[in-house]
């Protein structure tokens, strides 16, 4: 096979921190072919894929494109040579149509002037329907999921005519329907002439998907491999240096008589909406217990985690924190003011600065201990700082500003955060997202030392894995219900395909009362 991208011994050494992201890589991507480049969060993946799309300076090395060296000094070099990159955070606007978002940049117009919607439309719709996507080229793209929008973010690389696509952990908070639909895209991209390099952590995706597998560690390559030749766990050696221990989920007796979180009967209703948000969402929150609720992305999870947070109001019903009330009818959820630890599932803009340093991340929702009357205890802020980054395995320095750090990095930051502050219960959504196995091993054993200790803990995941193997209980929302209800005893019998007639709606399980 003819090699495409050659990249040769490439250097990133970030200043201040000497942190050497990229050190002395190799990598090579054949024409026609799918490349999965695998590693920890932290390995240097997405730095290495970033220089070859010109949104990173490398300090050594060389690239070369069709056997010729090559400068990518931005991402119009890139494009030049037809290399797009999709994100792992969608980088849409959300007021403008899927075909207004594809084109935009590379617009047509008519007299130079005036935006052609007709044309535009016509060029997205005609795309669309060669790559059988979903999406409609008219609709408004905040009306879409995460993985319409995804979609969208690769109709954006197909209009530019790329030849190498690099997809940034693409997976990571799509259904496994999504996920099946996007592999089957990427294999008709690759008959058609696209290589693909797959930025991932998922060992069964890898198998499932690539051709071969580039496996970095600590900012260096480790080596690349045949697909057929590796398997899961040869893989999680390399790329952790040692097979990740899975948590044992630990049988406890819940304290059915202490609720300590209560949801009473709220829905969110709009004006002209037949449909509520959320339907009449009642169930209580034990201590000693995982509750955890599931459904596919827009199906009510992300309306509920929004109501505890405070970001919406309710229409009726009420929620308890014990016997105060957290939110009522129009009013918002008090959840911060009064101190309750919750990771939202939104790391980057909700549950993070990401100018700021990690130690000012670290103690934002316990500022009061390290700001006494009279000025700033800066010693304890950076000592108390260095003792979490030790017990939560962080890679990082509490100086760095934590955009800096990987997606897996600065979520450790914000659970260990709120994991530090919890007195009997703790909100945790989707609390694994773009987590390697090894962090996400490691936050799942503290979530179930947390449970033993006697905590209620609230997980909202749509990673089906993550919520069979911790939840004690089950609720699973499909069109804002809660369509089907497991008790004790029966989550660890469920497996992801028979929860999958209750996500899609498709089936109802719901018995009378609380639970």
């Amino acid at each position: 096979m003819f090699p495409i991208v050659q990249m040769h011994s490439i250097v990133k050494v970030y200043p201040y921190t000497l942190l050497k992201a990229n050190d002395h890589v190799d990598l090579t991507l054949n024409e026609r072919e799918i490349l999965s480049l695998a590693g920890e969060n932290g390995a240097g993946k997405t730095t290495l894929m970033k220089i070859l799309y010109g949104m990173e300076e490398f300090d050594e090395g060389m690239i070369e494109v069709d056997g010729k060296k090559v400068n990518i000094s931005s991402p119009l070099d890139a494009a030049r040579l037809g290399i797009g990159m999709v994100q792992q955070h969608v980088t849409l606007v959300d007021e403008f149509t899927v075909a207004q978002n594809v084109v935009l940049g590379k617009e047509n117009t008519v007299h130079h002037l005036l935006y052609d919607e007709r044309k535009n439309s016509s060029k997205v719709a005609t795309l669309i329907e060669e790559n059988h996507f979903s999406v409609e080229p008219d609709a408004l793209v905040g009306s879409l999921s995460v993985g319409e929008k995804q979609q969208v973010e690769i109709l954006k690389m197909l209009y530019r005519d790329v030849r190498v696509l690099i997809l940034d952990e693409p997976t990571a908070v799509l259904t496994s329907q999504e996920i099946d639909a996007l592999f089957s895209t990427l294999r008709s991209l690759q008959s058609k002439g696209v290589s693909i390099i797959l930025i991932t952590h998922k060992l069964h995706e890898i198998l499932e998907i690539s051709d071969r597998v580039a496996i970095m560690r600590q900012g260096a390559m480790i080596g690349t491999y045949e697909t057929s030749l590796v398997d899961e766990q040869s893989i999680g050696r390399m790329m952790m240096g040692e097979t990740a221990a899975v948590p044992a989920k630990i049988l406890t007796s819940i304290d059915s008589d202490r609720i300590v979180l209560s949801v009473d009967h709220v829905s969110i209703e709009r004006h002209n909406q037949k449909q509520p948000l959320l339907d009449d969402i009642h169930f209580d929150l034990f201590r000693g217990e995982i509750l955890g609720c599931t459904g596919i992305s827009g199906n009510g999870l992300g309306q509920l985690e929004s109501v505890l947070l405070g970001e919406l109001p309710i229409s009726k019903g009420k929620i308890f924190y014990h016997d105060t009330i957290l939110s009522s009818e129009h009013k918002r959820a008090r959840t911060r003011e009064i101190g309750l630890p919750f990771v939202p599932s939104d790391r980057l803009y909700t549950g993070s600065s990401l100018t700021a340093p990690v130690s000012e991340n670290m103690i934002a929702t316990s500022r009061e201990k390290f700001f006494p009357p009279f000025g700033i205890r800066k010693r304890k802020i950076q000592a108390y700082t260095r003792q979490l980054i030790s017990r939560y395995k962080i890679k990082s320095e509490p100086y760095q500003a934590i955009g800096t750090l990987s997606g897996g990095n600065i979520q450790k930051v914000i659970l260990a955060r709120e994991i530090e502050k919890v007195k009997d219960v703790i909100i945790c959504c989707e609390p694994t997202w773009g987590l390697d196995a090894s962090s996400a091993s490691f936050i799942h054993e503290q979530i179930i030392k947390l449970r033993n200790s006697g905590i209620g803990v609230l997980l909202l995941s749509s990673n089906l894995d993550e919520i069979i193997s911790l939840s004690d209980r089950l609720l699973i929302f499909s069109r804002g219900a809660v369509v089907a209800r497991f008790g004790v005893g029966e989550v660890s019998t469920m497996t992801k395909e028979s929860l999958g007639p209750f996500l899609l709606g498709k089936a109802v399980r719901v018995k009378r009362g609380k639970m």
